[in-house]
């Protein structure tokens, strides 16, 4: 190949995969209706949140944020932007997942599906005094998605890995009020997300659970399948939104604010923090 030719296509060659990448590099991920998945507001978190888990809110006031970790049996309290923080033990070490504040109580999901609860008065104590451990309100499998609805004083329980959900995802619905006692179960059919997304071939793991006070719709997050799944307010799956790998590290948390703000908490690892995702609201015109 005589030399000019030769140089005249390696720059051609070499301009298209510049173009390709620049491509993939502005490709942006789409986004529900009224949120912005690929411009969050986002806050790192301090060392000891490296591993959050759930997020709420008491009765949807952002101004603090309540968070748990993997790991250990402790509530924690800050607000948006400080890193300084207060915690509560109110259990011991163990691999809990969510948090909800429902009926003037704090309750806390652990992945074999036990739920801890104490008053959200005490969680200004070092310790609460009446934490207690409720067991076998749902049964054996894996759980870490969970929403409290206040208005209506009900307990929603996702599971992400349970025996006969291989086609749905099952979820478990508990009265609170003095007590907490099992009331109904709904599903979210798996099928109805594949035709947006081939994200779910091998199976559906929702890791939160959160429905947006605005739309009523229910927010279905999936850090393992890097998927946002929108269902109605009778679980029928709308839409599948993936989530990319570089704003969402390991999705594990959800929630909203009183304005239909959505937050997302991710896990952090050896070379990123672990942070909460803000995505606010846009309201039409």
């Amino acid at each position: 190949m005589p030399k000019k030719r030769f140089i005249y296509t390696s720059v051609c060659a070499m301009a298209a995969l510049l173009i390709n990448a620049c491509d993939n590099f502005s490709k942006k991920e789409k986004s529900p209706p009224g949120y912005n998945l690929n411009k969050p507001d986002k806050f790192n978190m301090p060392n000891s949140l490296l591993e959050i888990s759930g997020i709420a809110f008491y009765n949807g006031n952002p101004d603090t944020v309540y968070a748990i970790q993997d790991e250990e049996g402790k509530l924690f309290r800050l607000g948006w932007g400080e890193k300084k923080h207060s915690n509560t033990r109110f259990g011991k070490k163990g691999d809990y997942e969510d948090v909800a504040i429902l009926k003037g109580q704090v309750i806390i999901l652990k992945s074999t599906g036990t739920l801890y609860s104490f008053p959200h008065s005490d969680a200004v104590y070092e310790e609460p005094d009446s934490a207690m451990e409720w067991k076998n309100l749902v049964p054996k499998g894996e759980y870490e998605g969970m929403y409290g609805d206040e208005a209506a004083g009900k307990l929603y329980i996702l599971c992400k890995n349970c025996d006969g959900d291989d086609d749905k995802v099952t979820g478990y619905i508990l009265d609170v009020g003095d007590a907490m006692r099992p009331s109904a179960e709904f599903s979210i059919n798996v099928a109805e997300i594949k035709p947006f997304t081939g994200k779910v071939k091998s199976g559906f793991r929702p890791s939160a659970l959160a429905k947006n006070p605005v739309t009523g719709e229910w927010f279905i997050l999936s850090g393992t399948n890097k998927l946002l799944v929108i269902a109605d307010a009778n679980w029928k799956v709308k839409e599948a939104f993936p989530l990319s790998g570089n704003d969402f590290n390991q999705a594990e948390g959800m929630a909203f604010d009183a304005a239909g703000n959505l937050y997302i908490s991710n896990e952090g690892d050896d070379i990123s923090n672990g942070n909460i995702l803000k995505f606010v609201r846009k309201v039409s015109k």
